[in-house]
């Protein structure tokens, strides 16, 4: 709620700054160009169409009509009746709903609305720091180079073209994750979205069906279905070479897996008897799920190297911050 606050307040500044100057600095200079080329001895003249300008009524000794009409106006304000007080605090009806408005729009101790409270539970948090320092120094001493070195070899439009075939192969998982949630609409539109990337996206390397057809849906996985059936998050957990997990998203992690053919057809890491594979070799198939790993993870990092550093210099306590940042999002993630 402070940050909603403090957006609010930044955005009403710079709104009245852009009304307030721009607005105040346009009017007054209208008026100096305007009174300037009214030179003339004629005091009256420059008053009346100053006034005239403005569309205001002027005022003077000869005009009573207007005069006694004023006169009406207000004693009919005076005559009116007070608004009933507000029996909670004794002002104004009026004057008490207003002040309402403006505790409700700048209480900094709002309870979270409904469906957006999640709970931060660490309990092997001693644990998770441990590993949540190998895997930044990891991050920090080997995978950021690595990527800051790809970055300078791969072109941008590469590696977007990367991270699309990635996308685009990891399909499975995600569309029967809404079927598993009863969201046929977004199980139509992966399919949609599937075969046109395929296809005229060239394999997956390009994203048309976003593009050029605005075909959209939020990506689901299993723990997202275990979520959306009221199974609880569990405890928060850091695993060496993996990003944030809570227990929910790691049993959901490994259920992707099985729902994910590639893992089973094309490189298999799960064999299954007599069914047809692409890489039959088992150290081929270890090895080249490995590099597949390391590419998208390093690709991955690439892409958001000025994100990642705006953050650790930003940051305090940097496990915290993630620890939060990771259970917000799947909080919302499971809302969608």
């Amino acid at each position: 709620m402070q940050d909603r606050v403090k957006d609010a307040g930044l955005g009403a500044l710079c709104v009245l700054l852009v009304f307030g100057l721009g607005g105040c600095g346009t009017l007054s200079n209208a008026s100096l160009d305007h009174v300037s080329s009214l030179e003339t001895d004629d005091s009256n003249l420059a008053v009346d169409d100053l006034l005239h300008v403005r569309q205001l009524p002027r005022m003077d000794d000869e005009s009573p009509l207007l005069t006694a009409q004023l006169a009406d106006e207000r004693q009919a304000e005076a005559d009116a009746p007070a608004p009933p007080p507000s029996p909670e605090t004794g002002q104004p009806q009026e004057l008490a709903e207003e002040d309402e408005r403006e505790d409700e729009f700048f209480d900094p101790f709002e309870e979270a609305e409904e469906g957006e409270e999640f709970e931060e539970y660490d309990p092997w948090e001693s644990y998770n720091i441990l590993v949540f320092r190998f895997n930044y120094n990891l991050d920090r001493y080997l995978v950021k180079h690595l990527a800051t070195g790809y970055d300078f070899v791969v072109p941008n439009v590469v590696q977007r073209g990367i991270s699309n075939v990635f996308h685009n192969v990891r399909f499975a998982p995600r569309f029967f994750n809404n079927v598993f949630q009863g969201k046929l609409e977004g199980a139509g539109l992966e399919v949609s979205r599937f075969l046109i990337n395929t296809t005229v996206g060239i394999g997956g390397l390009f994203d048309p069906a976003s593009d050029f057809f605005d075909l959209q849906t939020p990506d689901e996985d299993f723990g997202q279905t275990l979520g959306y059936y009221g199974v609880g998050p569990g405890p928060y957990l850091m695993v060496p070479f993996y990003p944030p997990l809570t227990v929910r998203d790691g049993i959901g992690y490994v259920v992707d897996l099985a729902l994910d053919p590639f893992n089973w057809l094309v490189v298999p890491i799960i064999k299954v008897e007599d069914w047809p594979q692409v890489v039959t070799n088992d150290n081929h198939a270890l090895a080249l799920n490995w590099g597949l790993r390391i590419l998208d993870l390093t690709n991955l990092r690439s892409l958001n190297l000025e994100a990642f550093q705006g953050v650790e210099e930003a940051t305090v306590d940097l496990y915290s911050a993630v620890r939060n940042a990771y259970l917000q999002k799947r909080a919302k993630d499971i809302r969608e």
